[in-house]
């Protein structure tokens, strides 16, 4: 056995940025005037000269997080600034909707549950909910991976290429084409994606689209598993029912009632 090592533990590095800093102290500051603000009082706030204050706010103000009084040297917070905090706010009503449906799938299945967002070319998994089996898959949540390396990313470009097949309006996914229309097709009739080792070697996943009120796709939902637990016949009889029903609950939940309708009529 190893004896325990009397030196104290190494602290982990910080490391910082102070030009990153000073920025961050800038928008924090303009934040907290919730107006208008002049460079003086910015500057004389964050002990900052002003040169280095207006070269911060020309760049914010290049890239739209803050915007110049027309009629005055006073800065305000920008339309990018509030379409961040927009997504932002939007991205976690989405979780808090989701959240009971994925622990009670969690429950039935008895399997790890994610829930997933696209970010440019990469699928994000933004949340999980772990199931109580002694052989898991290891904790992937805040990990990316690209959509064309996974099952799951062609559920985001099939239902992003037509969403729910309404209308067949298209929307602007930025993907490759790298799946055939017929399977796309296929995958948007069945609403659900089957990924073998796609996120890992001996890890399967079944995932559905979860789709807003205009019928757009917002996210997945997915049940992970080890492959060797993951038979045809499990999946088929078990999973995906269960899966498609915490699904169109969700998606309800985000005000999209096409599931619904659609058993009415069937």
């Amino acid at each position: 056995m190893r004896k325990a090592s009397s030196t104290p533990l190494k602290q982990k590095p910080e490391y910082s940025i102070s030009s990153v800093e000073h920025a961050l102290d800038l928008l924090d500051a303009i934040c907290e005037e919730g107006g208008e603000v002049r460079v003086s009082q910015l500057s004389q706030r964050l002990g900052m000269n002003k040169t280095s204050v207006y070269r911060l706010l020309s760049t914010f103000e290049k890239r739209g997080f803050v915007e110049r009084s027309e009629d005055t040297v006073k800065y305000r917070l920008g339309l990018m600034a509030y379409e961040m905090g927009q997504k932002l706010l939007s991205r976690m009503a989405m979780l808090r909707k989701a959240r009971p449906s994925m622990e009670r799938l969690a429950r039935r299945s008895n399997e790890s549950v994610y829930f997933m967002v696209q970010r440019g070319s990469e699928l994000l998994l933004l949340d999980m909910v772990d199931g109580t089996q002694q052989v898991k898959i290891t904790s992937l949540t805040g990990q990316r991976f690209p959509l064309a390396a996974t099952a799951v990313g062609r559920i985001f470009q099939a239902f992003g290429a037509r969403s729910a097949g309404d209308h067949k309006r298209h929307l602007e996914v930025k993907m490759p084409p790298m799946v055939a229309t017929d399977e796309l097709d296929a995958i948007r009739r069945r609403g659900v994606c089957v990924d073998e080792h796609g996120f890992g070697e001996g890890v399967t996943c079944v995932a559905v689209p979860i789709l807003n009120a205009k019928g757009e796709v917002a996210a997945a939902l997915a049940i992970f598993g080890p492959t060797f637990r993951m038979a045809k016949e499990r999946i088929e009889t078990e999973l995906v029912p269960e899966l498609e029903s915490a699904g169109d609950v969700v998606s309800a939940g985000l005000g999209y009632l096409g599931h619904y309708l659609r058993r009415k009529t069937i």
